[in-house]
C-alpha cells in the first residue's frame, strides 16, 4: 500500500527540455523525497538550473512532473503557488518597492483578490524577514540594497510563502560566508520541520550537507545517493573530471582542489 510518507514531494518522468533549439535534458526521471533536502550539482552546463525549473513547473517541457502524487498542470494555479516556493538566480523586484512590500509578494497565493494583508500574511513576513536577518531594513528600498541585502530579501520573499516544497536556484550569489553559513541553519531548520528543499549549488562543499544529491552532466543525471555516500563522492570527483577531491575535514564532507588530469 502506497502511503503519504511514500509519495515523493516531486517526481519527474521521462523529463525532455530545450532551450532555443538545443534540447537541455534528455529522458530524465528524478524522484525527490518529502521532507529532506536534496542538492542538485555538476558542471556548468549540465542542464541543473533547466531541471530545477521544470520541477518548478515555469517552462515548458516533455514529460511528467507530480507535485505530491498528483500531476502538476492539474493543479489549480493558486493552490500549486501555495505549495510550491521559488528563489531563482538573480530575480529581480522593483527597486522603489520596501523590503517589506517585496517579502510580502510571497503571501500573494494565499490572499483574496485585492485584500489587504491579513494578521496571519503579517506574521509570514515578519518571520521570514527575521530569518534572514533583513528585518530591520524592513522600511528600506530594494534599491538602496547591497547585493547580498537584496538576495537575503529575496529569500525572505520565497520564506513568506511557507510552502511546503522550496525550489532555491543558486541561493548563495552575493552572500558572504557568515550568511552562507546562516542560510544552512535555515535550511537545516525548515527541513527539521518537514519541508522539503531543493537547491542548485555550485559551492559543493556546501550542497554536501544535504540529505541526497543529484550529479548531473550533459543533460543527464549520472549519480543518485546519500551525501555522505562513498558513491556519491566518487561521482562528483568524476563529473568535475578529477579535479575534486572530497575529503573529511573536522567530521565534514567538503571539495577540495586536485591535481588536473594530464
Amino acid at each position: 500500500m502506497t502511503t503519504t510518507a511514500s509519495i515523493p514531494a516531486l517526481r519527474a518522468e521521462g523529463i525532455r527540455a530545450q532551450l532555443g533549439t538545443t534540447w537541455v535534458l534528455d529522458g530524465l526521471d528524478v524522484d525527490i523525497a518529502a521532507g529532506r533536502w536534496t542538492s542538485i550539482v555538476g558542471p556548468n552546463g549540465a542542464g541543473k538550473s533547466t531541471l530545477l525549473k521544470v520541477l518548478a513547473g515555469l517552462i515548458g517541457h516533455q514529460g511528467v512532473v507530480h507535485l505530491q502524487g498528483q500531476p502538476m498542470d492539474q493543479w489549480p494555479a493558486r493552490e500549486r503557488a501555495r505549495q510550491l516556493a521559488w528563489l531563482g538566480q538573480s530575480e529581480g523586484a522593483g527597486d522603489d518597492l520596501t523590503v517589506w512590500d517585496v517579502a510580502l509578494l510571497g503571501r500573494l497565493p494565499h490572499q483574496v483578490w485585492l485584500s489587504k494583508p491579513s494578521a496571519q500574511d503579517r506574521a509570514a513576513v515578519e518571520h521570514a524577514l527575521r530569518q534572514t536577518q533583513a528585518w530591520d531594513w524592513r522600511d528600506r528600498t530594494l534599491g538602496q540594497l547591497s547585493g547580498g541585502e537584496r538576495q537575503r530579501v529575496l529569500l525572505a520573499r520565497a520564506l513568506s510563502v511557507q510552502a511546503p516544497v522550496l525550489l532555491m536556484d543558486e541561493p548563495l550569489v552575493n552572500l558572504d560566508p557568515p550568511h552562507q553559513s546562516d542560510w544552512l541553519e535555515m535550511v537545516r531548520a525548515l527541513v527539521a520541520k518537514g519541508t522539503t528543499v531543493v537547491s542548485v549549488l555550485h559551492e559543493i562543499s556546501m550542497a554536501l550537507h544535504a540529505d541526497h544529491v543529484v550529479v548531473m552532466a550533459q543533460g543527464r543525471i549520472t549519480h543518485e545517493g546519500l551525501c555522505g555516500d562513498p558513491a556519491s563522492h566518487r561521482a562528483l570527483e568524476q563529473v568535475f573530471d578529477g579535479r575534486i577531491a572530497i575529503r573529511a575535514v573536522e567530521n565534514q564532507w567538503v571539495a577540495l582542489p586536485s591535481s588536473p588530469r594530464v
